[in-house]
């Protein structure tokens, strides 16, 4: 079932057109991961969702919104959240919790259930100024979902993190994809091809593909074997690139790779090759291009 469905949306500033006729669809209960480059538009898209920016046109629809308002259905946390240092955790999501229209009795019981899941109970009581970045990512999640909306929208949740704070998130969003829709925008594409069920990419806003993770590796992964040598391979990789079971070589950052239609057709002939030349290999791997590859493709680059 459809929860959101984007038809034409286009935002355009006084001397640039942020995202352009943008028309995209999310189901109920999937992990969406909004992709593109810094400046490719992710942003401005997520704050039309949020009704933070108005659209130049296009048209917005949520599941059972009446009247065109859907606050009550989407939980936003943006890319730098804004906290009171002096509150601690539980204070914060009480207030927020009121903010929202709950009533004291319901915004506590939210507020524990809440910092459990998002596990950070144990540190309620202490000042969000001492908090760790992956900490405050968790209480902005937290303070997303305090109303219970259908869909929780995150821009960026792990950019700014250090390397434990952003697996500490990534693994909560893993739990958390399992009881709701989740929407999240990101440049790291392996952040997303780790946990997001479908992909909605866009350059320079334009929507350039879109799919659910199974869907896009059917249709755009290639097969790849990649080589590395203690010598210069990329006058070797030319020779190889005639092949009738290679689609193309690329030769980049002193390895090969080579893009073949069979692996099992090309990868014994590449072995007697590198062994007849001897050519002094320190890798041979054999693998598929990846969710990045596919997008630095769309990028033109």
């Amino acid at each position: 079932m459809k929860i959101v469905e984007v038809k034409s949306l286009s935002k355009n500033f006084t001397h640039h057109m942020a995202v352009k006729d943008l028309s995209f669809t999310i189901e109920e209960g999937r992990c969406v991961a909004l992709l593109g480059p810094n400046g490719a538009g992710k942003t401005t898209t997520l704050e039309m969702l949020a009704g933070l920016q108005k659209p130049t046109k296009g048209t917005i629809s949520f599941l059972n919104a009446k009247k065109g308002d859907y606050r009550e259905q989407i939980g936003y946390l943006s890319q730098h959240p804004v906290f009171y240092p002096w509150m601690n955790a539980e204070e914060f999501l009480l207030f927020i919790g009121e903010l929202s229209g709950l009533s004291k009795a319901e915004a506590m019981k939210r507020t524990d259930e809440l910092l459990e899941i998002v596990g950070i109970a144990h540190s309620k009581k202490r000042r969000i100024g001492g908090y760790s970045g992956g900490m405050k990512q968790r209480l902005g999640i937290a303070q997303a979902m305090i109303h219970e909306p259908k869909l929780l929208m995150l821009d960026e949740p792990v950019s700014a993190l250090d390397p434990v704070g952003r697996r500490e998130v990534l693994e909560m969003m893993k739990l958390l994809k399992k009881k709701m829709t989740i929407l999240f925008s990101t440049h790291i594409l392996h952040d997303a091809e780790e946990i997001c069920d479908d992909v909605i990419m866009i350059h320079d806003g334009n929507l350039a593909v879109s799919g659910s993770l199974p869907e896009l590796r059917r249709k755009y992964q290639e097969d790849v074997i990649k080589i590395s040598a203690e010598e210069n391979l990329e006058e070797w990789a030319k020779t190889i690139a005639t092949w009738e079971v290679v689609s193309k070589v690329e030769y980049r950052d002193g390895s090969v790779e080579v893009f073949v239609k069979d692996v099992a057709a090309a990868r014994s002939p590449l072995l007697a090759e590198i062994k007849a030349k001897q050519i002094p290999v320190t890798s041979f791997t054999v693998g598929h291009t990846t969710l990045e590859d596919l997008f630095m493709k769309v990028v033109g680059k």
